[in-house]
């Protein structure tokens, strides 16, 4: 599963699972850009590699001609586009739908959905050039819902379902589309999410309990899954949700 003289342009990559997965796809001997809107995560970032590697753009997913100019740059810097990861994304607020505000709705939508079409208009022809492939990081609640948390769990169901007709409409360039689906994960945002229930002081052991595995793992699990899914030895596999969950989707538990 190497990934030498493959570039890889990966959103919010700069925290959380992202971080992981540029570790990931670097330790692979892949060429790494990374766009975030978090600059001194992106500045720890480089710090921490000090690679030729490693590019890291500011940049708001939200901001169509900021994908655009970040997906020329990494093509001027590398020579060539391999693999597009949707990775950004917010989980706040935690509220039902009828509690979640217009502009809360919008923020969520444009961050976690819309950015995909943005990746996808400005890249999809360097990634034909190279018979490449798309990764998004999408989440297990899309798949089975979750209460409380109504207006991203909309994201990650379209994100989702984006993934299978981007993977029709794609295969016949070549591009494979596939999603990669964690349960919890301890990162920055799931902190969040964690701080924003009523029964915060409980959720670590929640969290815990959901995974029938044993534990809330860190984002190490889904980085050497994407390694994968994005890797010449996932050839023949697109459309894919795949879930790396610890089995929190399976059985009756609560």
């Amino acid at each position: 599963m190497n990934l030498i003289n493959k570039t890889i342009f990966i959103t919010g990559g700069a925290s959380g699972i992202g971080r992981e997965c540029v570790t990931a796809y670097l330790r692979a001997g892949a060429r790494v850009s990374v766009l975030d809107r978090n600059e001194n995560a992106l500045n720890e970032l480089k710090a921490q590699f000090s690679s030729d590697a490693l590019l890291v753009l500011p940049g708001d997913v939200r901001q169509q001609e900021h994908i655009k100019t970040a997906i020329e740059k990494t093509v001027a810097a590398f020579g060539s586009l391999h693999v597009i990861h949707n990775n950004a994304g917010i989980a706040s607020p935690s509220k039902p739908l009828h509690e979640t505000s217009e502009d809360e709705w919008n923020s969520l939508f444009d961050i976690n959905l819309k950015s995909v079409y943005y990746t996808t208009k400005y890249g999809l022809e360097y990634l034909r050039q190279t018979r490449g492939n798309i990764l998004n990081t999408s989440s297990m609640v899309g798949e089975i819902g979750q209460d409380n948390h109504a207006a991203y769990v909309a994201s990650k169901g379209g994100m989702s379902a984006l993934t299978k007709a981007m993977a029709l409409d794609y295969a016949p360039l070549g591009i494979r589309v596939n999603a990669v689906c964690p349960a919890g994960v301890w990162t920055p945002m799931l902190r969040q999410w964690a701080g924003e229930q009523p029964n915060a002081g409980e959720i670590a052991q929640y969290l815990d309990d959901i995974h029938p595995l044993g534990h809330c793992p860190e984002g190490d699990v889904i980085a050497d899954v994407a390694v994968f899914l994005v890797s010449d030895a996932a050839r023949f596999v697109t459309g894919c949700i795949m879930p790396v969950s610890g089995g929190a989707e399976l059985g009756y538990r609560r």
